[in-house]
Protein backbone atom coordinates (compact mmCIF):
# COMPACT_ATOMS: atom_id res chain seq x y z
CA UNK A 1 0.00 0.00 0.00
CA UNK A 2 1.24 3.49 -0.85
CA UNK A 3 2.14 5.71 2.08
CA UNK A 4 2.64 9.40 2.76
CA UNK A 5 6.07 10.11 4.20
CA UNK A 6 5.92 12.84 6.84
CA UNK A 7 9.45 14.09 7.27
CA UNK A 8 11.14 16.40 9.75
CA UNK A 9 13.82 16.77 12.38
CA UNK A 10 12.28 15.01 15.38
CA UNK A 11 14.99 16.43 17.63
CA UNK A 12 14.01 20.09 17.11
CA UNK A 13 10.59 19.93 15.41
CA UNK A 14 9.13 16.88 17.16
CA UNK A 15 5.88 18.51 18.28
CA UNK A 16 5.15 19.81 14.78
CA UNK A 17 6.11 16.51 13.16
CA UNK A 18 3.75 14.55 15.39
CA UNK A 19 0.90 17.00 14.82
CA UNK A 20 1.38 16.92 11.04
CA UNK A 21 1.50 13.11 10.90
CA UNK A 22 -1.68 12.86 12.97
CA UNK A 23 -3.36 15.41 10.69
CA UNK A 24 -2.40 13.41 7.60
CA UNK A 25 -3.80 10.25 9.17
CA UNK A 26 -7.01 12.05 10.16
CA UNK A 27 -7.38 13.17 6.54
CA UNK A 28 -7.27 9.56 5.41
CA UNK A 29 -3.62 9.18 4.52
CA UNK A 30 -1.35 6.37 5.68
CA UNK A 31 1.28 8.49 7.42
CA UNK A 32 4.84 7.37 8.09
CA UNK A 33 6.88 9.54 10.45
CA UNK A 34 10.47 9.91 9.29
CA UNK A 35 13.15 11.47 11.50
CA UNK A 36 15.96 13.31 9.71
CA UNK A 37 17.36 14.94 12.83
CA UNK A 38 20.96 14.52 13.83
CA UNK A 39 20.24 14.30 17.56
CA UNK A 40 17.81 12.19 19.59
CA UNK A 41 14.12 12.24 18.65
CA UNK A 42 11.72 13.88 21.10
CA UNK A 43 8.61 12.07 19.77
CA UNK A 44 7.94 8.53 18.55
CA UNK A 45 8.78 7.97 14.86
CA UNK A 46 8.29 5.12 12.42
CA UNK A 47 11.65 5.46 10.71
CA UNK A 48 14.54 6.59 12.87
CA UNK A 49 17.29 8.94 11.79
CA UNK A 50 19.81 6.13 11.99
CA UNK A 51 17.97 4.13 9.35
CA UNK A 52 17.92 7.13 7.02
CA UNK A 53 21.56 8.00 7.74
CA UNK A 54 22.62 4.43 6.90
CA UNK A 55 21.77 5.19 3.26
CA UNK A 56 24.69 7.62 3.03
CA UNK A 57 27.40 6.20 0.72
CA UNK A 58 29.85 6.32 3.63
CA UNK A 59 27.42 4.96 6.21
CA UNK A 60 25.62 6.50 9.16
CA UNK A 61 28.91 7.67 10.65
CA UNK A 62 29.16 10.28 7.93
CA UNK A 63 25.94 11.87 9.22
CA UNK A 64 25.40 11.20 12.91
CA UNK A 65 27.68 12.01 15.83
CA UNK A 66 29.33 14.89 13.97
CA UNK A 67 29.96 18.14 15.82
CA UNK A 68 29.88 20.31 12.70
CA UNK A 69 26.20 21.02 12.00
CA UNK A 70 26.72 22.02 8.38
CA UNK A 71 28.48 18.76 7.59
CA UNK A 72 25.78 16.75 9.36
CA UNK A 73 22.96 18.53 7.50
CA UNK A 74 24.66 18.08 4.14
CA UNK A 75 25.28 14.41 4.89
CA UNK A 76 21.69 13.81 5.96
CA UNK A 77 20.51 15.44 2.74
CA UNK A 78 22.50 12.93 0.72
CA UNK A 79 21.27 10.06 2.88
CA UNK A 80 17.60 11.07 2.73
CA UNK A 81 17.72 11.42 -1.05
CA UNK A 82 19.05 7.87 -1.36
CA UNK A 83 16.58 6.61 1.26
CA UNK A 84 13.46 8.01 -0.41
CA UNK A 85 14.62 6.95 -3.88
CA UNK A 86 14.83 3.38 -2.63
CA UNK A 87 11.18 3.29 -1.48
CA UNK A 88 8.57 1.78 -3.76
CA UNK A 89 5.54 2.79 -1.70
CA UNK A 90 5.63 6.59 -1.91
CA UNK A 91 2.17 8.11 -2.35
CA UNK A 92 3.53 11.53 -1.39
CA UNK A 93 6.04 13.35 0.77
CA UNK A 94 5.39 16.24 3.13
CA UNK A 95 8.12 17.89 5.12
CA UNK A 96 8.60 20.60 7.71
CA UNK A 97 11.69 22.57 8.45
CA UNK A 98 13.70 25.68 8.94
CA UNK A 99 16.95 26.16 7.06
CA UNK A 100 18.50 22.77 7.76
CA UNK A 101 15.33 20.70 7.54
CA UNK A 102 14.25 22.38 4.30
CA UNK A 103 17.61 21.62 2.75
CA UNK A 104 17.46 17.95 3.76
CA UNK A 105 13.84 17.24 2.83
CA UNK A 106 13.91 19.00 -0.54
CA UNK A 107 17.09 17.13 -1.48
CA UNK A 108 15.04 13.96 -1.23
CA UNK A 109 12.03 15.44 -2.97
CA UNK A 110 14.16 16.54 -5.93
CA UNK A 111 15.45 13.00 -6.26
CA UNK A 112 11.93 11.66 -6.83
CA UNK A 113 10.27 11.55 -10.24
CA UNK A 114 7.87 14.28 -11.25
CA UNK A 115 4.29 13.50 -10.30
CA UNK A 116 4.05 12.22 -6.70
CA UNK A 117 2.89 15.12 -4.47
CA UNK A 118 5.63 16.93 -2.60
CA UNK A 119 4.82 19.66 -0.08
CA UNK A 120 7.47 21.47 1.96
CA UNK A 121 6.19 23.59 4.85
CA UNK A 122 9.11 25.89 5.47
CA UNK A 123 10.19 29.10 7.15
CA UNK A 124 12.00 29.87 3.87
CA UNK A 125 9.06 29.39 1.52
CA UNK A 126 8.39 33.09 0.89
CA UNK A 127 11.97 33.86 -0.17
CA UNK A 128 14.16 32.65 -3.02
CA UNK A 129 13.18 28.99 -3.26
CA UNK A 130 15.13 28.15 -6.44
CA UNK A 131 17.89 26.23 -4.59
CA UNK A 132 15.26 24.02 -2.96
CA UNK A 133 12.83 23.51 -5.84
CA UNK A 134 15.17 23.63 -8.87
CA UNK A 135 13.32 21.89 -11.74
CA UNK A 136 11.16 19.64 -9.58
CA UNK A 137 7.44 19.95 -8.78
CA UNK A 138 7.87 20.70 -5.08
CA UNK A 139 5.19 22.91 -3.54
CA UNK A 140 6.72 25.33 -1.04
CA UNK A 141 4.25 26.37 1.69
CA UNK A 142 5.16 29.19 4.10
CA UNK A 143 5.00 28.23 7.75
CA UNK A 144 4.39 31.94 8.56
CA UNK A 145 5.66 31.57 12.14
CA UNK A 146 8.88 29.84 13.10
CA UNK A 147 8.66 26.22 14.15
CA UNK A 148 9.42 26.54 17.81
CA UNK A 149 6.41 24.74 19.20
CA UNK A 150 2.81 24.68 18.08
CA UNK A 151 0.64 27.79 18.17
CA UNK A 152 -2.83 28.70 16.91
CA UNK A 153 -1.51 29.74 13.49
CA UNK A 154 0.96 26.89 12.94
CA UNK A 155 -1.81 24.38 13.70
CA UNK A 156 -3.89 25.88 10.88
CA UNK A 157 -0.97 25.90 8.42
CA UNK A 158 -0.01 22.30 9.19
CA UNK A 159 -3.64 21.15 9.09
CA UNK A 160 -4.08 22.72 5.65
CA UNK A 161 -0.84 21.15 4.42
CA UNK A 162 -1.98 17.73 5.65
CA UNK A 163 -5.32 18.09 3.89
CA UNK A 164 -3.53 19.06 0.68
CA UNK A 165 -1.09 16.15 0.58
CA UNK A 166 -3.71 13.61 1.66
CA UNK A 167 -6.10 14.83 -1.01
CA UNK A 168 -3.47 14.72 -3.75
CA UNK A 169 -2.32 11.27 -2.68
CA UNK A 170 -5.90 9.96 -2.56
CA UNK A 171 -6.74 11.27 -6.03
CA UNK A 172 -3.58 10.99 -8.14
CA UNK A 173 -3.69 12.33 -11.66
CA UNK A 174 -4.77 9.68 -14.16
CA UNK A 175 -2.07 8.20 -16.32
CA UNK A 176 -1.45 10.28 -19.41
CA UNK A 177 -3.43 8.90 -22.29
CA UNK A 178 -3.24 9.52 -25.98
CA UNK A 179 -0.16 10.72 -27.82
CA UNK A 180 3.35 10.11 -26.44
CA UNK A 181 5.26 13.22 -25.34
CA UNK A 182 8.38 14.70 -26.93
CA UNK A 183 10.78 17.25 -25.47
CA UNK A 184 12.13 20.00 -27.75
CA UNK A 185 14.52 22.87 -26.96
CA UNK A 186 14.08 26.33 -28.44
CA UNK A 187 15.48 29.86 -28.27
CA UNK A 188 14.14 32.96 -29.97
CA UNK A 189 16.82 32.59 -32.65
CA UNK A 190 15.74 29.00 -33.43
CA UNK A 191 11.99 29.50 -33.14
CA UNK A 192 11.18 29.07 -36.87
CA UNK A 193 12.93 25.69 -36.90
CA UNK A 194 11.36 24.29 -33.74
CA UNK A 195 7.91 25.62 -34.62
CA UNK A 196 8.07 23.88 -37.99
CA UNK A 197 9.18 20.61 -36.36
CA UNK A 198 6.27 20.78 -33.93
CA UNK A 199 3.84 21.32 -36.81
CA UNK A 200 5.16 18.20 -38.50
CA UNK A 201 5.01 15.99 -35.41
CA UNK A 202 2.04 17.24 -33.41
CA UNK A 203 -0.47 14.91 -35.09
CA UNK A 204 1.27 11.92 -33.52
CA UNK A 205 3.09 13.42 -30.51
CA UNK A 206 2.40 15.76 -27.63
CA UNK A 207 5.20 18.27 -28.28
CA UNK A 208 6.56 19.95 -25.15
CA UNK A 209 8.84 22.88 -26.00
CA UNK A 210 11.40 24.07 -23.43
CA UNK A 211 13.06 27.48 -23.50
CA UNK A 212 16.82 26.81 -23.51
CA UNK A 213 17.57 28.97 -20.49
CA UNK A 214 19.42 26.46 -18.33
CA UNK A 215 16.34 25.57 -16.31
CA UNK A 216 14.58 24.66 -19.56
CA UNK A 217 17.09 22.00 -20.48
CA UNK A 218 17.18 20.65 -16.95
CA UNK A 219 13.39 20.49 -16.86
CA UNK A 220 13.32 18.55 -20.10
CA UNK A 221 15.91 16.07 -18.89
CA UNK A 222 14.08 15.70 -15.56
CA UNK A 223 11.01 14.64 -17.55
CA UNK A 224 13.15 12.19 -19.48
CA UNK A 225 14.55 10.71 -16.26
CA UNK A 226 11.00 10.49 -14.89
CA UNK A 227 9.91 8.35 -17.83
CA UNK A 228 7.55 11.01 -19.15
CA UNK A 229 9.08 11.50 -22.60
CA UNK A 230 9.16 9.21 -25.62
CA UNK A 231 11.97 11.10 -27.30
CA UNK A 232 13.93 14.35 -27.52
CA UNK A 233 14.59 16.84 -30.32
CA UNK A 234 17.35 18.91 -28.75
CA UNK A 235 17.66 21.49 -31.50
CA UNK A 236 18.93 24.29 -29.25
CA UNK A 237 21.96 23.23 -27.20
CA UNK A 238 23.06 26.79 -26.41
CA UNK A 239 23.05 26.24 -22.63
CA UNK A 240 26.42 24.52 -23.05
CA UNK A 241 27.96 27.83 -24.16
CA UNK A 242 26.90 29.54 -20.94
CA UNK A 243 28.15 26.62 -18.86
CA UNK A 244 31.60 26.70 -20.40
CA UNK A 245 32.09 30.47 -20.61
CA UNK A 246 30.29 31.95 -17.64
CA UNK A 247 26.97 32.95 -19.16
CA UNK A 248 23.86 33.52 -17.12
CA UNK A 249 21.70 30.71 -18.60
CA UNK A 250 23.95 27.68 -18.15
CA UNK A 251 23.39 23.96 -18.35
CA UNK A 252 24.86 21.77 -15.63
CA UNK A 253 27.64 19.24 -16.06
CA UNK A 254 24.88 16.62 -16.35
CA UNK A 255 23.55 18.04 -19.64
CA UNK A 256 22.79 15.04 -21.90
CA UNK A 257 23.04 12.77 -18.86
CA UNK A 258 19.36 11.83 -19.05
CA UNK A 259 19.80 10.91 -22.71
CA UNK A 260 22.57 8.50 -21.74
CA UNK A 261 20.63 7.05 -18.81
CA UNK A 262 17.31 6.56 -20.60
CA UNK A 263 18.57 5.72 -24.11
CA UNK A 264 15.65 7.68 -25.55
CA UNK A 265 15.53 8.40 -29.29
CA UNK A 266 17.45 11.66 -29.65
CA UNK A 267 17.85 14.17 -32.47
CA UNK A 268 20.21 17.02 -31.66
CA UNK A 269 21.63 20.07 -33.35
CA UNK A 270 23.77 23.14 -32.83
CA UNK A 271 21.07 25.73 -32.26
CA UNK A 272 22.39 29.03 -30.86
CA UNK A 273 25.89 27.72 -30.19
CA UNK A 274 27.08 31.03 -31.62
CA UNK A 275 26.25 32.92 -28.42
CA UNK A 276 26.82 33.29 -24.70
CA UNK A 277 24.13 35.09 -22.69
CA UNK A 278 24.75 37.92 -20.25
CA UNK A 279 22.48 40.46 -18.64
CA UNK A 280 22.79 44.21 -19.34
CA UNK A 281 26.19 45.42 -20.64
CA UNK A 282 27.51 46.62 -17.24
CA UNK A 283 27.26 43.03 -15.92
CA UNK A 284 29.53 41.50 -18.58
CA UNK A 285 32.81 40.18 -17.11
CA UNK A 286 35.77 42.45 -17.71
CA UNK A 287 37.71 39.72 -19.51
CA UNK A 288 35.16 39.84 -22.33
CA UNK A 289 35.33 43.57 -22.96
CA UNK A 290 36.01 44.28 -26.61
CA UNK A 291 34.28 41.14 -27.90
CA UNK A 292 31.47 41.09 -30.46
CA UNK A 293 28.12 41.67 -28.73
CA UNK A 294 24.50 41.92 -29.78
CA UNK A 295 21.86 43.64 -27.63
CA UNK A 296 18.96 41.22 -27.64
CA UNK A 297 17.00 43.60 -25.41
CA UNK A 298 17.96 46.16 -22.72
CA UNK A 299 18.43 43.37 -20.17
CA UNK A 300 20.01 40.61 -22.28
CA UNK A 301 23.31 40.87 -24.15
CA UNK A 302 24.62 38.14 -26.44
CA UNK A 303 28.34 37.51 -27.03
CA UNK A 304 29.53 35.79 -30.21
CA UNK A 305 31.53 32.63 -29.54
CA UNK A 306 34.99 32.51 -31.11
CA UNK A 307 36.47 29.66 -33.12
CA UNK A 308 38.47 28.44 -30.11
CA UNK A 309 35.37 28.52 -27.92
CA UNK A 310 33.39 26.69 -30.60
CA UNK A 311 36.02 23.94 -30.59
CA UNK A 312 35.56 23.47 -26.84
CA UNK A 313 31.77 23.53 -27.19
CA UNK A 314 31.81 20.95 -29.96
CA UNK A 315 34.16 18.65 -28.08
CA UNK A 316 32.08 18.93 -24.90
CA UNK A 317 28.86 18.01 -26.69
CA UNK A 318 30.40 15.31 -28.85
CA UNK A 319 32.12 13.60 -25.94
CA UNK A 320 28.91 13.37 -23.95
CA UNK A 321 26.81 12.15 -26.82
CA UNK A 322 29.47 9.54 -27.58
CA UNK A 323 28.61 8.01 -24.20
CA UNK A 324 24.95 7.54 -25.20
CA UNK A 325 23.93 4.05 -26.27
CA UNK A 326 20.44 4.88 -27.51
CA UNK A 327 19.63 5.98 -31.07
CA UNK A 328 21.30 9.34 -31.75
CA UNK A 329 21.04 11.55 -34.84
CA UNK A 330 22.90 14.86 -34.82
CA UNK A 331 22.17 17.30 -37.63
CA UNK A 332 24.55 20.09 -38.63
CA UNK A 333 23.14 23.09 -40.55
CA UNK A 334 26.19 24.28 -42.48
CA UNK A 335 24.73 27.70 -43.36
CA UNK A 336 24.19 28.92 -39.82
CA UNK A 337 23.12 27.93 -36.33
CA UNK A 338 20.83 30.83 -35.37
CA UNK A 339 18.89 33.76 -36.75
CA UNK A 340 22.00 35.92 -36.13
CA UNK A 341 24.42 33.42 -37.71
CA UNK A 342 23.37 33.88 -41.30
CA UNK A 343 25.21 35.46 -44.20
CA UNK A 344 25.01 39.19 -43.59
CA UNK A 345 23.85 38.64 -39.98
CA UNK A 346 25.42 40.11 -36.86
CA UNK A 347 27.03 36.82 -35.76
CA UNK A 348 27.84 35.20 -39.11
CA UNK A 349 31.26 33.52 -38.84
CA UNK A 350 31.90 30.66 -41.23
CA UNK A 351 35.28 29.89 -39.66
CA UNK A 352 33.84 29.46 -36.17
CA UNK A 353 31.07 27.32 -37.61
CA UNK A 354 33.51 25.08 -39.42
CA UNK A 355 35.54 24.54 -36.25
CA UNK A 356 32.38 23.73 -34.27
CA UNK A 357 31.14 21.21 -36.80
CA UNK A 358 34.51 19.47 -37.09
CA UNK A 359 34.82 19.15 -33.30
CA UNK A 360 31.40 17.53 -33.00
CA UNK A 361 32.03 15.10 -35.86
CA UNK A 362 35.42 14.14 -34.44
CA UNK A 363 34.29 13.49 -30.88
CA UNK A 364 30.80 12.03 -31.25
CA UNK A 365 32.26 8.79 -32.67
CA UNK A 366 29.57 7.66 -35.12
CA UNK A 367 28.35 4.07 -34.85
CA UNK A 368 25.43 2.11 -36.29
CA UNK A 369 23.10 3.81 -33.80
CA UNK A 370 24.84 7.20 -33.56
CA UNK A 371 25.18 9.33 -36.70
CA UNK A 372 26.12 12.89 -37.64
CA UNK A 373 24.65 14.41 -40.80
CA UNK A 374 25.68 17.68 -42.45
CA UNK A 375 23.03 19.59 -44.38
CA UNK A 376 23.79 22.55 -46.70
CA UNK A 377 21.03 24.53 -45.00
CA UNK A 378 20.44 27.19 -42.37
CA UNK A 379 18.94 25.96 -39.12
CA UNK A 380 15.77 27.98 -39.70
CA UNK A 381 15.30 26.72 -43.26
CA UNK A 382 12.01 24.75 -43.44
CA UNK A 383 13.89 21.95 -45.18
CA UNK A 384 16.15 21.57 -42.15
CA UNK A 385 13.11 21.29 -39.88
CA UNK A 386 11.68 18.64 -42.17
CA UNK A 387 14.95 16.70 -42.04
CA UNK A 388 15.01 16.85 -38.23
CA UNK A 389 11.42 15.61 -37.95
CA UNK A 390 12.08 12.79 -40.41
CA UNK A 391 15.27 11.80 -38.57
CA UNK A 392 13.30 11.46 -35.35
CA UNK A 393 10.51 9.46 -36.96
CA UNK A 394 13.10 7.14 -38.46
CA UNK A 395 14.77 6.27 -35.15
CA UNK A 396 11.49 6.22 -33.24
CA UNK A 397 10.29 3.34 -35.40
CA UNK A 398 13.31 1.19 -34.66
Amino acid sequence: MKRIYVVGTADTKGEELAFLADAVAAAGGMAVRVDIGTRGATVPVDIEAGEVAAHHPDGAGAVLGIDDRGTAVAGMGVAFARFIQARDDVAGVIGIGGGGGTSIVTAGMRALPLGPPKIMVSTLASGDTAPYVDVSDIIMMPSVTDMAGLNRLSRVVLHNAAQAVAGMAAKPAPSAAGKPALGLTMFGVTTPCVTAIVERLRADYDCMVFHATGTGGRSMEKLADSGLLAGVLDITTTEVCDLLFGGVLPATEDRFGAIARTKLPYVGSVGALDMVNFWAPPTIPEKYRGRLFYEHNPNVTLMRTTADECRRIGEWIGTRLAACEGPIRFLIPEKGVSALDIEGGAFFDSEAGAVLFEAIERTIKPTKHRAVTRLPLHINDPTFAKAAAEAFLDIAKK
